[in-house]
Formats: structure tokens, C-alpha cells, sequence
């Protein structure tokens, strides 16, 4: 799980933690660089105690430093340092020891210069930049050199792809403008000092990423990363469910974001964070996760949706806002707190094919699941996924509705909300029961007509962790559902996306998305209350 900061692991900083963690390496784990100079790999660590006195004259040997922005574009098997500065590891006392998380190792590299280690450093509480340290060693020492170099590696990157062939696509008009700029400034430099394959694109209008993935070669990249919002990742699992071999394609491309938009919930669930260089850093180490999908259907249409879909208040406060985007984040606050004056109800027919019910439930089957043992997803395909999208078992929202749907009243309907994914914004873990992989998702109902104090309450109880387990919200764990609206206009979300205001019907399919993720297993988000 990600730190509330969304921060990479923490380091040792205590020096007596750090000689109690020396003394219990295995000596294997330790290069002797020098007879003064040690690295050794412990747990989550990367220790480096360096003995020499300091004189000035030999400050040159170790501590190499770039700054984000600065960092050279290294090839596979060569280094540039004329960018590198010198870098504080070494102090003025007669012995220093540096630690070093592992997981923010992104390359160890051997050149005539000597050993170079490139790691993401903290640059500030909620960012990385790109840092390197370097120690030479004489040719004798080369094989041992190799031999724990490696052992490093394979430390640092476990069950995650090293080099990652990565094809991105920026939305330049995402972060109010931004995007390209945090991108380049803070993302880039991560990706080369890991010495990742990218492509870069710009997108140029709405749904050009659709025709951009429809048409990607799915064997020539590893992974698709968004820097944008939440609007570009809808748009490429669309484009790899309009290929031939759909089910294929969106099981072996990997879908990644770079928090460059307003929303960002699929970085902040599967990373953890809302910073570009710390995503970047995720994405680098990210495992390939299964994650279903959902599918959404209006009268023909049929689309997939990863995030959430909303009807309602959450609908009203963010579509409805549009002409006052200038607000940022505020303007969704404004939106909600008018229509909750207002006392606004959205009559609607709601029917849900129930899985789950009553939270005690719910919370029995999150726990099951994230004590289970992490199934990855493998880069191989299998049979079962040829062939275009999967047929739906419950048909179209143009079909009679299933016998053995549970018909939920909702003439009097507040706000209806349903999650594929933990978190929809910062600070916003709506859906703590949701799971990446359980074939079901969490449909969230609450009447309009509750007083506004309680109302209010509830969002406030959202970043709290109380949302869940309050009386008047109503929780269901789901394998589908159709809405039919009662009124003839107003909006409808998919994925932060405005859909035509008309009846629609969603179906989960288990696993049929691929995503890479911190933990390969579950959101970084805090579950359901115990």
C-alpha cells in the first residue's frame, strides 16, 4: 500500500537501525568496492558504507547527481556524465553510510568509469528526481561486480518487466494545459534513466487515442501510458476493444496513467499518488495486474468503462459544471453544494442483478480476497481470450430485464454511484470495498430525500473512511444493473465522460482489462472499516 503522501518506500534513517540491518546480511549479499567502501542488499535496502576520510581530492570517485529535466538520454549500454554533478553522499565525518530503498533502484549499470547506480531520489515529500552514484573497481573484480549487480536487479524489479517498451500518449490540453511539460520535466527522465523503449504521441482532438490504439501493434509495446485525466485511458481500452481480437489486445497491453488532469483516479489507485515522477517511478516497477472491465450499453451502442459510472448528484456536480471549469476542483464542491439546497431527486427505473448484500458481507468477501495469494497476469495469451469483446450474459439495455433482478426503488433516487475502482479523485476512496479482479463492482444508492445535514455529512465522511458504514447509504456488490431515467434530460457519467441522457445497462467482465499496478493485487487505497 502507498503512504497517504503517495511517497516511494521509506529508507532507513536511523543509524542504529542501519548498523543492526549491516550486521545481518548475508556476506554474499556485500560488494567490497574498496577495502573502505561497502554495498550490500538487505531486505528492502540498498546500504552503502563508505570508510575514507574525506579529503577533497577523492570526492570525485562516488556521488553523482542530476537534477529532473537534466538527466541524459542514455542508451542501453553506454553513459553520459557531462550533465552529473557532484553529489553529497559522501559527509565530512570519518565514516558514512547511506541507504537506499530498493524499489527506487531503475538501473545498474558497468562502464570502464566503474559501477553506476541510477535511483529515484526523494526531491521533495511528494516527488523523485533522477540520481546516480557511481563507485570504479579494479578489472579483478569485475565477475563479483556482475554477480551482485544482478542480484541488485533482480531485488529491485522482482516480478516487473525490466526496459519496458512504452508507447505514450499525451493529452496536451490536459493540467489545464500542462500536461506536455510535466510529462517531459518530470516523467521522461524516470523512463530513460530505467532505460524504458518510448514512443512518444500528442493527441490532437477527442477520441483521437481511439483510432491511435485501434491501429497500435499490440507486440510492439508492453504497456500504453495516459498522460492526461481519466478521459485518456477511457479512450484506449475503447480502441483495443474495436480490434478483431479484442479480448487479446486488452489482455496483453498493459494500460498505465501519468497524472497529467484534474481527476487522475486510475494513477492515485494504482500508484498510489497524484505525482507525475512518482507514478513514473510506479510505472517503471508497475506488475501486470488483471482488472475487469465494464461494459455499457445504450440502445446499440456498447462501450467499456473502467472507472465508474454516475447518475444523479455526483453526475450533476461535475458535467453540469462544465462553464465553470475555470474554478478547478471547486467547481464540483459548488455544484454539489447548489443542487443539495435545491433538494435535487432523479426519478429513475433501477434494476441490479445483486451478488453481494449488507456491508458486513462485502467487507467478509474484501478481506477474503486481499488475503489471497496475487494472481498476475501473464504476457502470453490464451484461447479463451481470441476473438472480439466477450457476449454479454444479460443481453443489451434494448432486452427484457432478467427475471431475477432485484427492481430497486428510486422515484425519490439522490445519488446513484457505481465503482470498478477504489478512488474517483484525490482524497476521494468512494468505493473502499472495490477490487481490481472479483468480477463485480459496488453500486451505491442514496435517496434525494434525506435532510441536508446528513447529506453533507456523507462527504465529509468520505475522506474520513466513514462513508461506507453509514446507515442511509446503501451498498450492493454487482454483476450488472440497468437505469432507465424518468426525466428527459440531465447527465450521465461514464468515467468522468458525458453520455447521452438515456437508459443504459452495465455488465462486469472478470479480468478483462490488463493494467499495471504497484502491488499487483490491490488498490492502493485503505479498505472498508473493520
Amino acid at each position: 500500500m502507498a503512504t497517504p503522501s503517495g511517497s516511494p518506500s521509506p529508507t532507513f534513517n536511523n543509524p542504529d537501525q542501519l548498523d543492526l540491518q549491516h550486521q545481518l546480511m548475508d556476506h554474499d549479499a556485500t560488494l567490497m568496492v574498496t577495502e573502505e567502501v561497502s554495498l550490500t542488499l538487505g531486505g528492502d535496502n540498498l546500504l552503502i558504507v563508505d570508510e575514507r576520510s574525506m579529503r577533497k581530492a577523492e570526492r570525485g570517485c562516488c556521488g553523482l547527481t542530476s537534477k529532473p529535466g537534466n538527466f541524459p538520454d542514455w542508451a542501453p549500454n553506454s553513459r553520459s556524465d557531462h550533465d552529473l554533478t557532484v553529489c553529497g553522499l559522501l559527509s565530512s565525518t570519518a565514516k558514512s553510510t547511506h541507504s537506499i530503498a530498493v524499489y527506487n533502484v531503475l538501473d545498474a549499470d558497468l562502464s570502464p568509469e566503474g559501477l553506476t547506480i541510477t535511483y529515484a531520489d526523494h526531491a521533495s515529500k511528494h516527488d523523485v528526481s533522477v540520481t546516480a552514484v557511481r563507485y570504479p573497481f579494479a578489472e579483478a573484480q569485475r565477475p563479483a561486480v556482475e554477480s551482485w549487480t544482478n542480484k541488485l536487479l533482480d531485488a529491485a524489479y522482482g516480478s516487473a518487466k525490466r526496459y519496458k517498451r512504452l508507447k505514450v500518449l499525451v493529452n496536451p490540453f490536459g493540467g489545464q494545459g500542462h500536461a506536455v511539460k510535466l510529462y517531459s520535466t518530470y516523467a521522461a527522465p524516470v523512463f530513460a534513466a530505467a532505460r524504458c523503449h518510448v514512443d512518444v504521441q500528442e493527441t490532437t482532438h477527442g477520441g483521437h487515442a481511439i483510432d491511435i490504439v485501434e491501429k497500435l501493434d499490440i507486440n510492439a509495446y508492453d504497456a500504453i501510458v495516459c498522460c492526461s485525466g481519466d478521459g485518456l485511458p477511457y479512450e484506449v481500452f475503447n480502441g483495443l476493444a474495436k480490434k478483431p481480437n479484442a479480448q487479446e489486445a486488452l489482455a496483453k497491453m498493459a494500460v498505465a496513467m501519468v497524472p497529467c488532469g484534474s481527476g487522475n483516479a486510475m494513477a492515485w489507485n494504482l500508484c498510489g499518488t497524484g505525482s507525475v515522477s512518482v507514478s513514473a517511478l510506479t510505472i517503471v516497477k508497475g506488475v501486470r495486474t488483471p482488472m475487469d472491465l465494464v461494459s455499457v450499453t445504450q440502445g446499440m451502442t456498447r462501450t467499456l468503462s473502467f472507472l465508474s459510472q454516475s447518475f444523479g448528484i455526483i453526475a450533476e456536480s461535475d458535467l453540469g459544471t462544465d462553464d465553470i471549469r475555470w474554478m478547478g476542483a471547486h467547481r464540483f464542491t459548488y455544484g454539489f453544494l447548489k443542487r443539495v439546497m435545491h433538494g435535487a431527486v432523479y426519478p429513475c427505473d433501477l434494476a441490479v442483478k445483486v451478488a453481494i448484500d449488507g456491508k458486513q458481507a462485502i467487507k467478509d468477501h474484501y478481506n477474503t480476497y486481499a488475503q489471497s495469494q496475487p494472481h498476475g497476469r501473464p504476457e502470453e495469451t490464451t484461447e479463451e481470450q481470441a476473438g472480439g469483446l466477450p457476449e454479454l450474459a444479460y443481453g443489451t439495455v434494448l432486452d427484457d430485464l432478467p427475471k431475477d433482478w432485484e427492481v430497486i426503488p428510486a422515484e425519490t433516487l439522490g445519488n446513484f454511484y457505481a465503482g470498478k475502482m477504489a478512488i474517483v479523485s484525490k482524497d476521494t476512496n468512494f468505493f473502499p470495498a472495490s477490487l481490481p479482479n472479483d468480477g463485480l463492482m459496488d453500486v451505491v444508492t442514496v435517496d434525494g430525500t434525506l435532510s441536508r445535514l446528513t447529506t453533507l455529512k456523507m462527504m465529509t465522511e468520505i475522506p474520513e473512511g466513514g462513508f461506507f458504514d453509514m446507515p442511509d447509504v446503501k451498498i450492493r456488490k454487482a454483476v450488472a444493473y440497468r437505469l432507465v431515467p424518468r426525466e428527459k434530460e440531465g447527465y450521465i457519467s461514464i468515467d468522468g465522460e458525458s453520455v447521452p441522457f438515456e437508459a443504459f445497462q452495465a455488465e462486469v467482465h472478470k479480468g478483462l482489462g490488463t493494467v499495471l499496478s504497484k502491488s499487483g493485487h490491490l488498490y492502493e487505497a485503505d479498505g472498508p472499516r473493520a
